[in-house]
Order: structure tokens, then C-alpha cells, then sequence
């Protein structure tokens, strides 16, 4: 496993968060099997395609690896209570500390030392082998 082989650090265990945050918002949309729509594909003119306001949305899959180190990262935070889970994730997509304070109603600075503990947690907890 990958996390037997690395001297884990707390900027490390950060940057995997970050990365799996993004692996998983490139992932595709969860969609409902086996409901389909019989509406015909409706065609716009070239004036109603340019006054839209949403722009085409082009993600590229996350590739195997990306996923696999995703999943692992997923089983890390395992150790956290739930909370702090939130409180990581938040942080892995970039939210403010002042945001996230007020998400949880405490100060930003109190934030940003509750995810140090966090990630403090996760870096013990993979040294030890978990």
C-alpha cells in the first residue's frame, strides 16, 4: 500500500486531501439506472445557443490511479469523527477559514487550529500503519 512506503508529513497528508477533493469532483454524475427520457433532443438556433448562460461543462475523467489514491484518502479520514471530516474536506476544497468558521460558529483562527489537530490525527494515525 502506499501509505507504508512514504515518511508522512502534515503538508503531505494536506496535499493528498486537496487531490482527492479534486479527483472527486471530476468524477461523473451519479445518474438513476434505468429511467430514460422519451422527449426527441430538442435543437437550438445558433442565437439561442449564444444567449445561454451556462457554459459547456468539459471534465476530464479522473484516471485509475487518481481514484485509487481518492480511496485511500477516504479510508484515512475514517479516523476522524464526523465533524472533523467535514471540516477537512471543507478546507480540501478551498473554503475560507471565515467560512468555515462560521460553518462551525467558531472563530477562523479557532478553524484553522481544529484542522491542524485534524490532519495531525490522520498523519499519526497512517505512521502507525492504519
Amino acid at each position: 500500500m502506499v501509505a507504508a512506503t512514504l515518511q508522512w508529513t502534515t503538508d503531505d497528508v494536506a496535499n493528498w486531501l486537496i487531490e482527492a477533493s479534486r479527483t472527486a469532483h471530476r468524477l461523473p454524475p451519479v445518474r438513476v439506472q434505468g429511467h430514460f427520457n422519451c422527449w426527441p433532443t430538442i435543437v437550438r438556433t445558433e442565437y439561442e445557443r449564444m444567449a445561454s448562460n451556462d457554459p459547456p461543462v468539459y471534465r476530464f475523467p479522473p484516471t485509475p490511479v487518481e481514484v485509487e489514491r481518492m480511496l485511500v484518502v477516504m479510508q484515512w479520514v475514517q479516523c476522524l469523527d464526523v465533524e472533523q471530516r467535514k471540516l477537512v474536506w471543507m478546507r480540501a476544497e478551498r473554503w475560507r477559514w471565515y467560512d468555515i468558521g462560521k460553518r462551525f460558529g467558531v472563530a477562523p483562527r479557532t478553524a484553522q487550529r481544529h484542522w491542524e489537530v485534524a490532519i495531525q490525527t490522520i498523519t499519526e494515525h497512517i505512521s502507525r500503519g492504519g
